[in-house]
């Protein structure tokens, strides 16, 4: 605030004689009137009791104390975060991250330098110039299958030495594993997964989960607050936080992600065409062909490949295929059986319905139940 020192004002009073020349008017005037009173010393200066101050003038600062202060609160919410991995789902995560005003860096073994423009990025084809910008957050948006190669190239040297590494991965057992073992123990881990992409997620992020488990924080105030910052980037778009370990994820999207994929390019292998007649139902279907079709097949394999409850789960699938079609053709054995002998002299039982498969972790054998029935009726008909 700019002061003034008091200062004393000066205020010096002129004085306008007039002068009688006539000096016969003169002598007569002061014979009837007295003499004028002594008139005060004019150069002396007349003194203000409270002298004129300038107390503050706040409209003529260079810059407002408020808005400073409010950039310093923006500033201090947003992250500088370099994406390795400039793809299609880099830079769909990048646009809603420049939209909430954080500084984003891209690099990328493609040039995505046009995208990256686009979007508001700054592009480094370069590996150690994007180091060297000292990003807060390195956040890999790479293939599963390429993660570990990209990873092991970058030059950690020059990165600073608590930095927070964060994956999107499908599966988080790899790499929370990949990371462990070659990043140094300086380094943050936070191991993400957001369930849900450029096509579900197109129009918005709200209500959609958002997985992760905060493998290696740091115990310092600004590494703990760093990373609450990164996860507030989903949680202001309205993204449901689930935090789990990485274990627990891998178990609960081989139940649900694997076989979702699983089922869609099965579907995509029949070319389903739309219909004047489509059900409700049916046009689930195509949406579900159309989203996991748009993935690559590169990503359907890491997610095979990587997570090892998938290849339990498909031998579920199939397993479970098969109970279904022995189901249909017992049915259809029991029409048939009518149709050729009829019910007459014995009484003809249609095989029981098979029951569901076991539980996870229970073995792929059926109840034993149910096949003792079945061979029991069979030996009874031959």
């Amino acid at each position: 605030m700019l002061t003034i020192s008091p200062t004393t004002s000066k205020i010096t009073t002129t004085h306008h004689h007039h002068h009688l020349h006539h000096p016969h008017t003169y002598r007569h005037l002061t014979s009837h009137r007295p003499p004028p009173p002594p008139h005060p010393h004019p150069s002396k200066p007349l003194r203000l009791r409270r002298p004129f101050q300038i107390s503050a003038i706040d409209a003529a600062q260079p810059f407002d104390y408020e808005s400073k202060l409010s950039k310093q609160i923006s500033k201090s919410k947003t992250l500088k975060i370099a994406i390795v991995g400039f793809g299609n789902f880099g830079q769909f995560l990048a646009k809603t991250l420049v939209r909430q005003g954080h500084t984003v860096l891209a690099h990328s073994r493609s040039d995505y330098s046009a995208a990256a423009s686009d979007l508001g990025v700054a592009w480094y084809s370069n590996a150690d110039d994007l180091c060297e910008e000292h990003p807060e957050v390195i956040l890999l948006c790479t293939s599963i299958l390429s993660t570990d190669k990209v990873l092991r190239s970058l030059p950690l040297q020059r990165l600073k030495r608590s930095t927070l590494f964060v994956d999107v991965l499908s599966v988080k057992e790899f790499a929370k594993d990949l990371f462990i073992q070659i990043l140094p123990l300086e380094f943050d881990i936070l191991c993400t997964h957001p369930m849900f992409g450029p096509e579900s997620g197109k129009n918005s992020w709200k209500d959609l989960p958002f997985v992760y488990d905060k493998v290696r924080i740091g115990n310092d105030e600004s590494r703990v607050a760093r990373c609450e910052k990164f996860l507030d980037a989903f949680a202001r778009e309205g993204c449901v936080m689930k935090e789990m370990t990485c274990a627990e994820h891998d178990m609960h999207a081989a139940e649900s992600q694997f076989i979702t994929h699983t089922v869609g390019r099965i579907l995509e292998k029949l070319n389903l065409d739309s219909t004047p007649i489509n059900t409700k139902g049916y046009e689930r279907l195509l949406d579900l062909v159309e989203n996991t079709s748009s993935d690559s097949f590169e990503l359907y394999y890491g997610l095979f490949m990587y997570n090892k409850n998938a290849m339990e789960q498909l031998e579920r699938l199939d397993l479970a295929f098969e109970a279904l079609k022995k189901e249909l053709f017992g049915h259809l054995h029991d029409v048939l059986r009518k149709q050729l002998f009829g019910t007459r002299g014995r009484s003809l039982q249609r095989p029981p319905a098979l029951s569901k498969l076991p539980p996870n972790g229970n073995g792929l054998a059926l109840p034993t139940g149910s096949t003792e029935s079945e061979s029991k009726s069979d030996s009874a008909t031959s």
